[in-house]
């Protein structure tokens, strides 16, 4: 039933999951196209009223912020700083007195400071805390991403993008030694739990092309496929950029839910990449509740025979639900769909119509799908497994003044 998705299909995915806003949707088809289906796409905030999309230089990695307190967005939980400063250390920072001649220029300058190190000890860590805290030092600190050499390579990536330099000792560099001339610069860094983006402020391009031509001979020479699935990301992450999308809005509540939307379209059209696409529209939940019977067949105890019937049940239930909110028959309606084999097929409630729902752009990410069941099974198997679940009890309908004296049937179960 699932499919790789097409880059013409991109844009549905996107629109779907945005509240079938293909402005947003085409937006972020573009944005994909151009920093690639692994690429980076981020969000901000317009400072007018549209929607804006633009590319810049930058890097992503699977490294978070090294305390919660270096956030400096409450809300959203992440650290976004803008023209800051980059520390690049392949060493453990074991002590503040390592650090404390960069954090001097730092407070001097007044610019933001993002170090990143293979490691830090906590005293290093507690004193750039207590400076952020206090208001002293604009500051925060990620773990170097990667182990190895291939840490080595990623810092070495980070300070070309930034025009920095990667402080180690093999080059007889020490952290304590070192001044502001090491440092690299940035236009924006934003450091989430588990995740960092590094945007370059465009003056290095030079260097990073001639990098990933260095890198591409080395993918040349490789010979196994993680090491060339390794390149290939180092190359996507250093040519590709950033695609921004600024959402604009004409008041803040519009522009929270305008942002929620964008970014549960990014979600979705990410997770289409990953795993492909399927029919939307509950076609594809219904058509796997067909093939539960040929599963029932093999249970032998009798117990899980009644489960795999709840299962068809709540697999179906999807369709059935979206008709009646279209004003259809919601049984009348999967029979039909049933009659047809060809998993293309479906109902569009949108126009009421029975059709090729892959065609008309009605369609669903496979991990969402996926993940969507997985979510339903644990939360069923923790209901049963649990001794005792809180409920809402439905309050009985109100008798009303006239009727039959004999008739007690008002409640609502």
């Amino acid at each position: 039933m699932s499919k790789e998705v097409e880059d013409s299909e991109l844009a549905d995915v996107a629109a779907v999951s945005a509240g079938n806003s293909y402005e947003i949707g085409n937006m972020i088809a573009n944005a994909m196209s151009k920093v690639g289906r692994k690429g980076v796409i981020t969000l901000d905030e317009s400072r007018s009223a549209e929607n804006n999309l633009y590319i810049v230089e930058g890097m992503e990695f699977d490294r978070g912020y090294l305390s919660p307190y270096f956030v400096t967005d409450s809300e959203k939980m992440v650290v976004e700083y803008e023209n800051c400063k980059i520390l690049i250390v392949d060493q453990k920072i074991n002590s503040a007195r390592d650090i404390v001649g960069i954090l001097e220029n730092a407070i001097k300058a007044g610019y933001p400071l993002v170090i990143v190190a293979e490691d830090m000890e906590q005293e290093a860590l507690a004193t750039l805390v207590v400076n952020k805290l206090r208001g002293t030092l604009r500051v925060a600190a990620f773990k170097a991403p990667g182990f190895g050499d291939r840490r080595v390579q990623y810092l070495e990536d980070i300070a070309t993008l930034t025009g920095g330099t990667v402080v180690k000792e093999e080059i007889g560099l020490a952290v304590d030694k070192v001044g502001p001339e090491v440092l690299g610069t940035a236009a924006r860094v934003v450091l989430a739990k588990e995740s960092s983006t590094i945007v370059g402020d465009g003056s290095t391009q030079d260097a990073v092309r001639k990098r990933i031509r260095q890198i591409k001979r080395m993918l040349e020479e490789a010979d196994q496929d993680y090491e060339k699935e390794k390149l290939n990301e180092r190359i996507a992450k250093l040519s590709s950029g950033v695609a921004v999308i600024q959402v604009g809005a004409r008041t803040e509540t519009e522009l929270k839910e305008k942002k929620l939307r964008v970014e549960d379209a990014i979600n979705a059209t990410k997770a289409a990449v990953e795993e492909g696409i399927v029919v939307g529209g509950g076609c594809t939940l219904l058509r796997l509740s067909a093939k539960v019977d040929a599963i029932k067949q093999t249970l032998e105890n009798k117990e899980q025979q009644i489960g795999a019937d709840i299962v068809k049940r709540a697999l179906s239930y999807p369709l059935e639900l979206i008709a009646k909110n279209a004003g259809a028959n919601g049984s009348v309606v999967s029979e039909k769909v049933l009659a047809k084999d060809d998993y293309r097929f479906g109902y569009n409630a949108a126009t009421g119509k029975y059709e090729d729902l892959m065609a008309a752009g009605i369609i669903d990410p496979t991990k969402v799908v996926r993940c969507c069941l997985e979510h339903a099974a644990s939360v069923a198997k923790t209901f049963l497994t649990s001794d005792a679940v809180v409920v809402e009890i439905k309050k009985p309908k109100v008798a009303p003044a006239m009727g039959n004296p004999m008739d007690n049937s008002g409640y609502d179960y």
